[in-house]
């Protein structure tokens, strides 16, 4: 993938941070987007300031700001960006507000960079989301986090009709060690991150270089679009 430039939104930290790596090494132009300036400073520090790295400030729900983030020539725009912020609660419970920023983050967020990015993708461009197990194996809490990716998988394979010859394709992790985890599980990630991992066929979670390899792979497969790309480990099986 050398000389392509490439769009990450999400990529200041686990699977994105990953992916941005693995194209760098590549020879890609990248930038990497994200809510926080901090973070996104972080990362470049991580990657080692390459000088083919640009960082972007952006809210994926903002319209303005995707579309002035998106008005570049680009060959791939990849979207990792996810909140895990309120995003398990019992139904019963479930704040409308919370509920709300799952589905932008998930759903409005990605069809906003797709509605304002295709018209810039460079001949065989494509677009990656990601969605996730939930989709396939919720779980109780997890109402809005499963509709939300449900529906991304849906608007992605409407999108690939839509906007071809764009391909559009999602890819969807089972239980990867990031620092969402941090956040869902706090002092019991762990704990909770080994259990998953015995119950799996794989015999581990994953990394998230795993999932930047999927992404990799939809990206560069030319034939390929409209498809879901499963990298849970087996979860789906268990």
């Amino acid at each position: 993938m050398q000389n392509e430039r490439v769009l990450i939104i999400g990529g200041g930290s686990g699977m994105g941070l990953a992916l941005a790596r693995q194209l760098l090494d590549a020879g890609s132009e990248v930038t990497i987007a994200g809510r926080s300036a901090d973070r996104l400073a972080a990362a470049a520090r991580e990657l080692g300031d390459p000088k083919q790295l640009t960082t972007s400030t952006v809210d994926i729900a903002d319209e303005d700001g995707v579309r002035d983030l998106t008005a570049a020539e680009r060959d791939h725009v990849v979207v990792t960006a996810a909140d895990a912020a309120g995003s398990y609660h019992p139904i019963r419970d479930f704040p409308l507000a919370d509920a709300q920023n799952v589905l932008a983050t998930k759903v409005l967020g990605p069809w906003l960079v797709a509605k304002h990015a295709a018209p810039h993708l460079r001949a065989g461009g494509s677009i990656t989301f990601t969605s996730g197990v939930a989709a396939y194996r919720p779980g109780p809490g997890s109402s809005v986090l499963a509709t939300a990716n449900g529906a991304l998988e849906s608007l992605a394979r409407t999108l690939a009709i839509e906007l071809a010859p764009i391909r559009v394709n999602v890819v969807s992790p089972g239980w990867v060690d990031t620092e969402i985890w941090d956040t869902l599980a706090g002092p019991a990630k762990n704990e909770r991150l080994a259990a998953m991992a015995a119950k799996l066929p794989a015999g581990r979670v994953g990394h998230p270089d795993d999932i930047a390899a999927a992404f990799r792979a939809a990206m560069t497969n030319g034939f390929m679009t409209g498809t879901v790309l499963h990298v849970d480990g087996g979860h789906r099986l268990v």
